[in-house]
C-alpha cells in the first residue's frame, strides 16, 4: 500500500536536518506520496499517513499550528485513514505533548492510529538508550531503526474483525451518581447481541498503584503472568485484558486528569506489557467533564494506552461529553444520536 508522508517544514531550516536524514533511510524502497504544507492536503481518505514534525528548540512549528487548524475545521478530512507520527525536537521537552495533541486531532478528523504510533526524538536522543543497548548500536542508530520499523508497521497494519468480539469495560465510578456510567449503560444496551461484555469495577482501593519494581523483577513476574503485588489486577484484570478484543475506559474528568484508580490500572498493566503487545486490541473511552477539559483526559489516555502500551486507536475513539449534576448527561441535546454513533463505531470496528 502506498504511503502518504506529511513532512512539515520547520520554522528554521537547520531544525529539519536530522529528521530529513532519518526519513531518507526509513522510507528507502517504500512507495510514497509527499505533502509539505497543510494547504496541500487532499484526497487522503482511506490512506496510510506518516506525519513528520520537526519542533526545533522551543516546541513551536508554524506549519503544525496550521495543520491543527485545518484538521479541526474539516473533521472528515482523514476518514478511514491510519496514521503514525515521527516528532523530532531540539530539547528534552515538548515532543510527547505535541504528539499527543496531534494524535487526538488526527483521531477526531477520522484517522485510526496503530499501536505505538510514535517515534519521538528528543534533542539528546537519550530516550533511545535502552533501544540502542538492545540493538547494539548508538543513539542515532536506534532512532533510525525505530523510524524504519514504524514505517513497516504502518504500511503492513490491519485490524482483524471478529465474529464474536470480547469487550472489557473498566471503571471506578458509582452507578447511582455517575453520568459516565449512565452513558455507558446506554452504549451497552446498543451493543447487546453484537459483543460479549465484561465489566470490572476498580473502586475503593481494589487496585494498588505500581510501586516501581526494578525492571528485572517486573520482567520476571510478568513472564509468568504475575505481578509482585498480586490482587485484582493479576487475578481478574490481566486475564480479562488478554481475552479481550477491545478495552473501554469509563473516565470522569477528575481535576483535568484520569482518576487515581484508572491511573493505577495503567501503571500496573506494565507487568503484562513486559510479556505481550496489544496491537490487536482496540481502545475506546467515555469521558465526561463537569465543566471542560475532556480533551486533556483523552490525550492522557492516548499517551498512556496507545503510544505507550500499544493499543490500537480506532477513529473517533472517545465519546466526550460535559455534564455535572447526576443524570444530566442523558438530557444533553442530541445525546441519543451521539450514543448511537459511538456504539455503531465500536460495533463496526470489532464485529465482522
Amino acid at each position: 500500500m502506498e504511503l502518504t508522508v506529511i513532512r512539515l517544514p520547520a520554522d528554521r531550516p537547520e531544525d529539519e536536518a536530522r529528521l530529513d536524514s532519518v526519513l531518507e533511510q526509513a522510507l528507502s524502497g517504500t512507495e510514497y506520496r509527499e505533502y509539505k504544507t497543510p494547504e496541500e492536503l487532499a484526497d487522503l481518505k482511506g490512506r496510510r499517513l506518516l506525519f513528520c514534525l520537526p519542533l526545533g528548540k522551543y516546541g513551536i512549528n508554524t506549519a503544525y499550528l496550521k495543520l491543527l487548524a485545518r484538521l479541526r475545521s474539516e473533521p472528515g478530512l482523514l476518514e478511514n485513514c491510519t496514521s503514525a507520527l515521527i516528532v523530532d525536537g531540539d530539547t528534552e521537552l515538548y515532543t510527547k505533548s505535541a504528539a499527543a495533541e496531534l494524535a487526538l486531532t488526527l483521531n477526531q478528523a477520522g484517522s485510526a492510529l496503530i499501536g505505538r504510533p510514535l517515534v519521538e526524538a528528543t534533542g539528546s536522543l537519550a530516550n533511545f538508550r535502552v533501544q540502542a543497548r538492545l540493538a547494539g548500536t548508538d543513539l542515532a542508530g536506534a532512532y533510525q531503526i525505530a523510524a524504519r520499523e514504524l514505517v513497516d508497521r504502518l504500511c503492513g497494519f490491519s485490524f482483524a474483525q471478529r465474529s464474536e468480539p470480547e469487550i472489557l469495560v473498566l471503571h471506578a465510578s458509582n452507578y447511582r451518581t455517575s453520568n459516565t456510567l449512565q452513558l455507558w449503560e446506554e452504549v451497552r444496551n446498543r451493543l447487546n447481541g453484537h459483543c460479549s461484555i465484561t465489566e470490572i469495577g476498580l473502586r475503593n482501593g481494589a487496585v494498588s498503584d505500581c510501586s516501581g519494581c526494578p525492571f528485572t523483577a517486573c520482567l520476571h513476574f510478568g513472564e509468568s503472568g504475575r505481578c509482585f503485588y498480586g490482587g485484582l489486577m493479576q487475578e481478574e484484570v490481566w486475564p480479562a485484558v488478554l481475552c479481550s478484543d477491545a478495552v473501554i475506559l469509563l473516565c470522569p474528568n477528575y481535576n483535568d486528569a484520569l482518576s487515581a484508580n484508572l491511573t493505577a490500572f495503567i501503571n500496573r498493566l506494565t507487568g503484562l506489557f513486559r510479556q505481550t503487545r496489544f496491537y490487536d486490541k482496540a481502545l475506546f473511552a467515555v469521558i465526561v467533564s463537569g465543566y471542560s477539559g475532556s480533551d486533556i483526559v483523552a490525550r492522557q489516555i492516548i499517551a498512556a494506552m496507545n503510544m505507550n502500551k500499544s493499543f490500537y486507536l480506532p477513529p473517533h475513539f472517545a465519546l466526550m461529553e460535559m455534564a455535572n449534576d447526576p443524570g444530566e448527561a442523558l438530557s444533553l441535546p442530541g445525546i441519543q444520536e451521539r450514543l448511537d454513533s459511538f456504539a455503531e463505531r465500536i460495533r463496526k470496528t470489532l464485529a465482522e
